[in-house]
């Protein structure tokens, strides 16, 4: 033997150390678990449409779901004034779109929310509707002919 032994310090011996590691591993790991729970696990918010034509605002209404658009983002001469032209109730037609309830009676199921109705003011039609949380995707899909024929769009939730 050259010299002396020494033994290496172990990790247990800066108590300080280690629990302020773990207090802040702890601190961050709840945290990121804990937000896109709480952030996304509603459908309740504001939805931007698929194309990119509308800000859908979504709120709990009694024990469903109902949305109404807030705001249209088109940049189109008279579209943030547009009026529900092409409704089937002509004492409908002259109603703003903006404001205008365009989905409602939908209950959860999980991430999915079924047994509502969708309003289309482009067409003019009402049909059988589900929506699809996905952490900020909202898939909602309107179906026809009792689901044999549908479409789906895919909103994103507006920060």
């Amino acid at each position: 033997m050259c010299g002396p032994m020494t033994a290496r310090p172990r990790f247990t011996e800066y108590p300080s150390l280690m629990s302020k590691t773990s207090l802040a591993a702890a601190i961050l790991l709840l945290s990121a678990a804990a937000m896109p729970a709480h952030a996304q696990s509603s459908i309740a918010g504001r939805w931007v449409t698929e194309n990119n034509r509308a800000v859908v605002n979504i709120q709990p209404c009694g024990n469903a779901f109902c949305g109404r658009v807030e705001r249209i983002l088109v940049d189109e001469p008279g579209a943030a004034d547009a009026r529900d032209r092409r409704n089937p109730d002509p004492s409908l037609r002259d109603r703003r779109i903006v404001g205008s309830r365009i989905l409602w009676g939908f209950t959860r199921n999980g991430n999915a929310y079924s047994g509502g109705r969708l309003y289309d003011p482009e067409s003019g039609r009402t049909v059988d509707g589900r929506l699809a949380l996905n952490g900020n995707r909202l898939r909602v899909t309107g179906c026809v002919l009792g689901g044999t024929i549908c479409r789906t769009q895919n909103w994103t939730r507006r920060r």
